[in-house]
């Protein structure tokens, strides 16, 4: 089956089909954080996602380039070092780190270029420089320079924006703005008071760049003028990837982007996340509360990227049970495969058919509810086969090869062996005593401790095994 993503620009459920004639290189670029406080769960549902489009696209054999901004001039931060008085630099740099920290938490791949904003401001200048000699930018009397709306016919194609809503001339300087607010957007704001220290040179004045010049200046740079992927979650459409578009395209007057993917938004608690409303969380406070970071990637990519998601504790400890349940079936093929590989055997029938669902559901616009279904339901059946001896050691060997080739896509991490504490072991050995002695009250009361310490003993055919609650 082909690849399909639904496109934004399209409306359509659209082939993968990448630019590179080889058919091999994919370009992606994803919308980084703005660096002025900790990123927040909302957020990480869009960079989650994001990582799984990677991980399948590479999984599928393409050479993927991933480039991910870091926002690190913009208004919010300013109105940080305003507020605060800590310097831009200091600011910016604590925050990416700790992204960079949550980010390893979910186990999101390390993008190839992590660029700064700040850090190439000459490719920012230079592409509003073209902007100005194609006479689509200007240089209003406020000092700053602004993309001409008027002067771009195809603005609005991303939002699907009725022409005549827009209102030409009118100005807009802020980095974020309404849907209502059509007006020319900043492309060089002009410095004033307000910013501080915080300022670059250019043939405009001093001041600094638009939010939006950023990322279509570091998109290019990496990419080239155009390229395979665009993503970001669906608050980014309008104005912030429209604006991308048309300052993009009417620069180069090429396509810019072939396909955009947007996550829907993130509900907590079936409410909009707000710290008014104390359901607003970042990755770390909900680390603090026990959770990890493998439970919270389950959490927030098993719901389909462009359905909202509600995000609650449940969920959570939903998603803890689904991963004691996966784990538990790949620790016993383990014990089943024993010692063989999966290289000195041939596949069996079961495990090809169990690969091609897999792939035909993520093939179809990255449907990982549908695809873990497709999991589950296999590890129903073949535990039963378990249970009765009805697996051999090669076919579990096989399985095992194949789940750790999704688990490149899943990124949930294969269960790996704990060996029990010594005095958990011993109180094992002791439970196993009294069992032989008939004395089982005793053995009921050790079986509580064990508990307590956090591990559970299970009686099977080949004697009793500690796990890990």
């Amino acid at each position: 089956m082909p690849l399909r993503f639904f496109n934004t620009l399209s409306r359509n459920l659209d082939e993968f089909k990448p630019l590179d004639p080889a058919g091999k290189r994919v370009g992606i670029y994803t919308c980084g954080p703005t660096v002025y406080d900790f990123a927040h769960i909302g957020n990480f549902r869009a960079f989650t996602f994001e990582d799984l489009a990677r991980r399948y696209l590479a999984y599928r054999g393409y050479d993927v380039v991933h480039v991910m901004n870091i926002t690190d001039v913009e208004d919010k931060i300013i109105r940080t070092v305003r507020q605060t008085g800590e310097p831009l630099q200091q600011l910016t740099g604590r925050f990416t780190a700790a992204f960079l920290d949550d980010c390893r938490a979910l186990n999101l791949l390390p993008p190839h270029y992590v660029p700064r904003a700040t850090d190439h401001i000459p490719e920012m200048l230079a592409l509003i420089g073209a902007l100005m000699k194609k006479g689509v930018a200007y240089q209003a009397p406020d000092k700053s320079v602004y993309f001409s709306i008027a002067k771009f016919a195809r603005y609005g194609q991303l939002k699907k924006i009725d022409a005549g809503q827009m209102r030409p001339g009118e100005r807009v300087k802020l980095d974020e703005y309404e849907k209502e607010s059509l007006g020319d957007f900043a492309l060089w704001k002009a410095w004033d008071e307000a910013d501080g220290d915080i300022g670059w040179d250019s043939p405009w004045g001093r001041g600094r760049p638009g939010w939006h010049i950023e990322c279509s200046a570091m998109s290019m740079k990496y990419l080239g003028e155009s390229f395979d992927l665009h993503c970001g979650g669906e608050d980014l459409v309008f104005p912030h990837h429209e604006d991308e578009i048309a300052q993009s395209e009417a620069a180069t007057e090429k396509p810019f982007v072939r396909y955009w993917l947007h996550c829907a938004y993130l509900l907590v608690n079936g409410q909009k996340m707000s710290k008014r409303s104390g359901n607003f969380f970042t990755l770390r406070d909900l680390l603090a509360k026990g959770y990890t970071g493998r439970e919270l990637r389950y959490a927030l990519i098993a719901e389909h990227y462009r359905r909202q998601l509600n995000f609650t504790f449940e969920g959570v400890d939903g998603a803890r049970a689904s991963l004691a349940r996966m784990d538990e079936f790949l620790v016993k093929l383990r014990e089943v495969a024993g010692s063989v590989s999966a290289a000195t055997t041939t596949k069996p029938a079961g495990t090809p058919a169990l690969q091609a669902e897999f792939e035909a559901a993520l093939d179809e616009d990255l449907n990982i509810s549908s695809a873990l279904g497709v999991l589950f339901n296999f590890i129903r059946d073949t535990n039963k086969r378990l249970a009765e001896n009805a697996v051999p050691p090669a076919e579990a060997a096989a399985i095992l090869a194949t789940w750790q080739r999704f688990d490149t896509v899943l990124g949930f991490g294969m269960p790996q062996a704990q060996e029990a504490p010594a005095d958990v072991a011993a109180l094992a050995d002791q439970r196993q005593a009294a069992r032989k002695a008939k004395d089982f009250k005793r053995a009921d009361q050790i079986r509580d401790e064990l508990k307590a310490k956090g591990w559970v003993i299970e009686d099977t055919p080949k004697g009793p095994k500690l796990k890990r609650l």
